[in-house]
């Protein structure tokens, strides 16, 4: 693949990120390609993806280095000019990013030499009754030690916008679109809606909207299911809810999920992918649904999704499972499926099976 424009979203509070930075701007110059740094605090304030794309003469190929954070930043500026996007893993947990930081002139050189492939990921929108704002004031409390907020969501100008299914909100989320209290001593009170049918009104903590990329996030850690990331699907978990029904729904990715803020609940913050975009009062909905675009991220082997689930979750084996043996590899890795398994995707211990 012929690369001649790259951003870097740099996790600047690392020094490994800084020095894989530096290899990146070494590889750019040797094979002529313009290397930019997208600087989402640029001149102390937070610009929105499209204008942080365009000051940055709209790359191709978005590298981010750090973990999981920095990627959802460099996947919100992928999504909007559509370009690839390489995650470089220097964080703790690492589910979203690729290639080890020792790997990044590796993982470079396979995208120019096109040995690479494109794992296609689903994207949240969001419609609702109103526009996105932050009251005056909050900000203070809610910086989280590392800048200023992002600004207000835009109108998106190529969707209608209509009295009755509400203002397009140019906002792509890559793990969850998340309603939640503001008060410490009250709950938020909502009604959910799957397809245009209410579901059940719920009180609870947070409601959120996951895609299978974010099942593993904030949707894990309040209970929900883990989704295969190449699952179509969208994933509905209620936080603390105060109700015996506090269970996750997985939901057709043609079928929307609506949430509605009841009269007498108090305020709720909506966030996405973890960072916060608007307060809504009682009355005020959001709708959350597949996207039509796609996040084109850059692998450059089979997807061990399993494999890195055992590792970063720590999963430990039953010690009675343990005690009767250690499980032999269930497929045969030496000779060809059988023809009514050539369509799966299997991964072995070892490198990938024929199926792949």
């Amino acid at each position: 693949m012929k690369v001649s424009r790259l951003g870097l979203v740099v996790h600047g509070g690392r020094a490994e990120a800084l020095e894989a930075a530096r290899v990146v701007r070494s590889w750019c110059a040797e094979h002529t390609v313009r290397a930019t740094d997208i600087d989402v605090w640029q001149d102390g304030e937070r610009r929105s993806a499209r204008e942080e794309v365009e000051a940055a003469g709209d790359p191709e190929l978005i590298v981010t280095l750090g973990g999981d954070g920095t990627f959802l930043r460099g996947a919100r500026l992928a999504a909007v000019n559509d370009a690839l996007l390489l995650g470089v893993n220097l964080g703790r947990v690492g589910f979203l990013t690729e290639v080890p930081a020792a790997d990044v002139r590796t993982a470079l050189d396979a995208v120019r030499d096109d040995r690479l492939r494109i794992d296609s990921r689903m994207l949240l929108a969001l419609r609702a009754s109103c526009r996105l704002e932050v009251p005056a004031g909050a900000e203070a409390w809610v910086r989280y030690g590392r800048g200023p907020l992002l600004p207000p969501p835009q109108v998106r100008t190529d969707c209608a916008v209509d009295a009755e299914w509400g203002v397009p909100l140019d906002v792509t989320a890559l793990n969850d679109v998340v309603l939640e209290k503001l008060a410490r001593d009250r709950q938020v009170s909502v009604g959910v809606y799957v397809s245009g049918r209410l579901l059940a009104s719920y009180s609870a903590d947070a409601l959120l909207v996951a895609t299978p990329t974010g099942s593993t996030a904030y949707s894990f850690a309040a209970g929900g299911p883990v989704v295969s990331p190449r699952a179509e699907a969208l994933v509905f978990t209620p936080v603390a809810p105060h109700m015996a029904f506090n269970r996750s729904v997985v939901t057709a990715p043609d079928e929307p999920v609506g949430l509605r803020i009841l009269e007498r609940s108090g305020p709720a913050a909506v966030s996405i992918d973890g960072q916060l975009r608007g307060v809504l009062d009682p009355g005020d909905w959001i709708g959350v649904y597949a996207a039509p675009q796609r996040l084109r991220a850059v692998r450059l082997g089979p997807m061990d999704f399993y494999g890195r689930l055992r590792e970063r979750m720590n999963l430990t084996d039953a010690p009675a499972a343990v005690a009767d043996g250690s499980p032999a590899p269930l497929w045969s890795v030496t000779t060809p499926p059988p023809g009514d398994l050539a369509h799966l995707a299997l991964l072995v211990p070892n490198g990938p099976s024929p199926l792949l």
